[in-house]
């Protein structure tokens, strides 16, 4: 098996410069020290529980969700991570810190707590606390990123157990039109996360036994919570299997057709774990049988309504995967042409590899973007095309927004693996004015114990780089015009 960990490791036919290397250890050996110096503290916790990873994952203008997980101090599951101290959970939260007047709990006990606070007021700054059993539940530090998981104050309020504060979007202008959940990075057939082939000191992460698969159990659970959240469209940016094997596509295909049609109500486009085997093997493509009949190419246009939806396949050739994601010169030659034809058309992108990789904690590769000139082909045509509004990009594993000078209108937007931590997806919700990013965790117990247990990736340090260092990372609100969207979708939700 290729090397199954998230991207920014995986690479190793792109390893970065010993200077790079170098950077990144004298960034991660005080993360270590500081990541030790709280276990200890945990332990010596006079409760009978700690309470750590708050994370406030979605922020919308209407509700967020905050995550926490229980622990028994002292207890080590082997990877320097506390048991499961399964309690209730709530969220106190008010207008004002010394005024936390409305409280949130869960339907019943667990240590992977999931608290929504719903019928918020666009705008507004509220106050919270989250905890268990009296014990106030304390941020996932992102000291290596200088990140904040828990708010959007950067003021410091409540360093230890809070309150910590958030203020609401507004939500884009105008009516909504309808909403796509975003996707990548499902590895189905995967067994452990977090191995990098040749390196035998990084320990992988494994599914503990007796229990589904996580691919399986991830994957099902994005399913399952896109249709929750109300998603018309899912759109799977690569990556969709850990090796192109066919019986890995087979499963993700049966697994996204719980969401609805391919090709209709779903559409994917390939990885390059989706690529079967080694340059010079014996070559079939199971991904173009599994998603196109067997007949390419894997590349596509659909207009939805007055919507684009364009698809790129970003591994173009055969290869091992660690290398530059790379478009043939036919693609390459379609895509500037559907562009120039259709310029103006409010219009998504997405593909596999980023145009572009910035502010990442780990060094990162060559192989972790798009080949730069095409990359920067791509964008020169974003610039004479002022329809595209969203780059939806997967292969760093990573929850991050990025604006390119070449093409401010565009946002690219690299969404988190389902597989593993955080897991989930980002809601693309599009108005008639705009339209707002939001990422949501998956629901229901395996796929939240899945996806604190897999935190442990990169000896814990994974959550640095896959979070996203702000929530403006994982959500974002953008004004922009996009009336001219009224496809059938639209016209079917006003019938019913």
């Amino acid at each position: 098996m290729r090397c199954c960990l998230p991207a920014p490791l995986a690479a190793l036919s792109a390893l970065p410069s010993p200077c790079d290397v170098l950077r990144s250890g004298a960034l991660l050996v005080p993360a270590l020290l500081r990541t030790a110096a709280a276990r200890r503290a945990g332990r010596r916790h006079p409760d009978s529980l700690i309470a750590v990873h708050l994370e406030l994952v979605t922020l919308a203008e209407d509700r967020a969700v905050i995550t926490w997980y229980t622990g028994i101090p002292g207890t080590d599951d082997g990877f320097g991570h506390p048991l499961p101290a399964v309690t209730e959970g709530e969220v106190v939260y008010g207008t004002h810190p010394a005024r936390l007047n409305r409280t949130a709990a869960e339907d019943g006990p667990t240590a992977h707590h999931y608290v929504e606070l719903t019928d918020l007021e666009p705008g507004q700054t509220y106050y919270y606390r989250a905890g268990s059993r009296g014990v106030a539940a304390t941020p996932t530090p992102l000291h290596l990123v200088r990140g904040n998981a828990v708010g959007t104050s950067l003021h410091g309020l409540g360093s230890v157990g809070g309150p910590y504060s958030f203020t609401t979007p507004q939500p884009p202008p105008g009516r909504h039109l309808l909403s796509i959940a975003l996707c990548n990075d499902l590895h189905l057939g995967e067994t452990a996360a977090g191995l990098v082939a040749g390196i035998p000191l990084i320990r992988g992460v494994s599914q503990a036994p007796g229990l589904a698969p996580y691919p399986e159990t991830m994957s099902r659970a994005l399913v399952e919570e896109a249709r929750r959240r109300g998603a018309d469209l899912l759109l799977a940016a690569g990556d969709v299997s850990a090796d192109g094997a066919p019986r890995d596509l087979a499963e993700a295909r049966r697994i996204m057709d719980g969401f609805g049609t391919h090709g209709q109500d779903y559409f994917v486009v390939r990885g390059n774990h989706d690529r079967p085997g080694q340059p010079g093997a014996a070559f079939h493509d199971a991904f173009l049988d599994t998603f196109h009949d067997g007949a390419g190419p894997a590349y596509f246009a659909r207009d939805l309504g007055g919507l684009g939806i364009i698809g790129l396949d970003t591994y173009e050739k055969e290869g091992a995967g660690g290398d530059a994601g790379g478009l043939g010169a036919e693609q390459l030659s379609w895509f500037r042409a559907r562009l120039k034809e259709r310029g103006d058309q409010p219009t998504v992108v997405f593909g596999h590899h980023p145009l572009a990789v910035r502010d990442s904690v780990f060094p990162m590769g060559r192989g972790q973007r798009l080949d730069r000139r095409q990359a920067r082909a791509i964008l020169d045509a974003y610039a004479a095309a002022p329809g595209v509004f969203l780059h939806h990009a997967g292969h760093t594993h990573r929850n991050k927004r990025t604006v390119l000078p070449q093409a401010p209108h565009v946002t690219q937007q690299e969404v988190s693996a389902v597989k593993d931590y955080p897991g989930g997806f980002c809601l693309l919700r599009i108005h008639s004015g705009g339209f707002a990013l939001n990422h949501y965790k998956p629901g229901g117990a395996p796929a939240r114990e899945w996806a604190e247990r897999s935190r442990r990736v990169a000896g814990g340090l994974w959550p640095h780089h896959a979070l996203g260092r702000s929530v403006t990372d994982r959500n974002s609100v953008t004004v922009r015009d996009l009336s001219g969207v009224t496809g059938p979708l639209i016209r079917q939700r006003e019938a019913t």
